[in-house]
């Protein structure tokens, strides 16, 4: 089977670092036909270039702070039958894109979504969730090794996360791409009702992972504060005048704003923030959802047909998946050797384990590898029982079992 051709869109604003190590992790990818789009501003474009990926992406200015705007931008640059979408603070795994894609093959698939694992690199942040008219959304219990098929309906609909997810670029084109109207919340939710109502067939693919860091950005602080709530208002009460008929929207302000005065309560009980704060923040919520009333749903129009031909990307080179394994003692050692085998063109998994109950952590690097940290008593899997004695051997190679479906390793290397 010919895989269809994919143009990946990445929307950057103010965070050039984490768009290059964004670039850095797409460089890897396992996936014969696709192109890069980078949408951002004047800093992540000279990112983007300084990093040496300039004649190797289609680079499209935008310094406007809407991702819906910026979006769009990237889908009149995309030229692949599928237009798959990656925040500038994620990491995909190299089979994400092949994984998210591949039910695309059925013609009547519109639109697919995959699982997005949190900061510390194992548990998940989002997996499978449905949306309903109010701007609420709830889990959808799936299995977690299968492909699963779901239509919406009006009011309701398979809800796919902004980092993660994909569509037939011609269906996505013909709906008028993603709504002005939301700045930066419930815009692909606005994309998945809008499908619903056109019984439009997703794709939930468990197996199609990415790693989301929530970097800092103008609307909240590297721990998750929010600085800012003033859009998250404003979206809500656009995306209910549009969805919403019928629903109290009093009720849906109110629910909203108990659920963000709450989240606010936490980090002052956590000390992030202080009691001042938590009125002055909830204040921008209410001046957002005033400003939303201006905001009337509006027909969108209908995107043409791409403005430039297809850039295929070549990929960093993958001669295999190779494993190192070794004690914090060892690393300065094995760090030379994951570095040597990166230059290699090879993708590289390190795990360094301690002889402690420390919980694990994944991360991608600068420098284009994965790394695994954590005791080697400590749990991985949050569900695991937190102290389990292992030999090194026999650890190393269940935590390699846990990666092999999404990293492509067919031989393991210990060192």
């Amino acid at each position: 089977m010919i895989a269809s051709s994919v143009s990946v869109v990445v929307v950057s604003r103010g965070r050039p670092e984490a768009l290059t190590l964004c670039l850095t992790g797409l460089g890897q990818l396992i996936h014969p036909n696709f192109e890069i789009v980078v949408v951002a501003d004047p800093d992540g474009l000279a990112a983007t270039l300084a990093a040496g990926w300039g004649d190797r992406v289609k680079m499209v200015s935008c310094d406007v702070p809407n991702i819906s705007i910026a979006r769009n931008l990237g889908i009149e640059r995309a030229a692949g039958e599928v237009v798959a979408f990656i925040d500038d603070d994620a990491v995909p795994e190299p089979t994400w894109l092949a994984a998210l894609t591949a039910p695309f093959a059925d013609p009547e698939v519109a639109a697919a979504g995959g699982f997005v694992r949190g900061r510390n690199g194992i548990s998940f942040q989002w997996r499978a969730r449905e949306a309903f008219a109010d701007g609420t959304a709830a889990e959808l219990n799936v299995d977690t090794d299968q492909v699963l098929l779901r239509r919406g309906v009006r009011g309701r609909a398979i809800k796919t996360e902004g980092t993660n997810m994909a569509f037939r670029r011609q269906v996505l084109a013909d709906l008028g791409g993603f709504d002005p109207a939301y700045h930066f919340y419930l815009d692909e939710t606005d994309v998945n009702m809008r499908l619903a109502a056109k019984d439009c067939l997703t794709a939930i693919v468990p197996m199609a992972q990415v790693h989301h860091g929530f970097a800092a950005s103008r609307r909240r602080r590297g721990d998750r504060v929010p600085l800012d709530l003033f859009e998250i208002g404003a979206s809500l009460v656009a995306f209910v005048l549009r969805h919403g008929a019928g629903l109290d929207h009093d009720t849906i302000r109110q629910s909203e704003r108990d659920r963000q005065r709450k989240r606010l309560l936490g980090h002052m009980v956590a000390g992030r923030i202080g009691p001042e704060d938590v009125g002055r923040i909830l204040a921008t919520f209410d001046a957002g959802w005033r400003d939303g009333q201006t905001r009337k749903p509006i027909g969108l129009t209908p995107l043409g047909q791409p403005a430039v031909s297809f850039q295929k990307f070549t990929p960093t080179t993958h001669k295999g998946h190779v494993i190192h394994g070794c004690r914090p003692w060892q690393r300065r050692s094995a760090h030379r050797k994951t570095l040597a085998a990166v230059a290699g063109g090879y993708h590289v998994s390190l795990f360094v384990f301690s002889p402690t109950i420390r919980r694990h952590s994944i991360r991608f690097t600068p420098q284009g590898y994965w790394l695994q940290r954590g005791g080697l008593f400590g749990a991985s899997k949050r569900d695991q029982r937190v102290i389990r004695f292992w030999n090194f051997s026999s650890r190393l190679q269940a935590e390699v079992e846990n990666v092999t479906n999404f990293r492509q390793i067919p031989q393991i290397y210990f060192n």
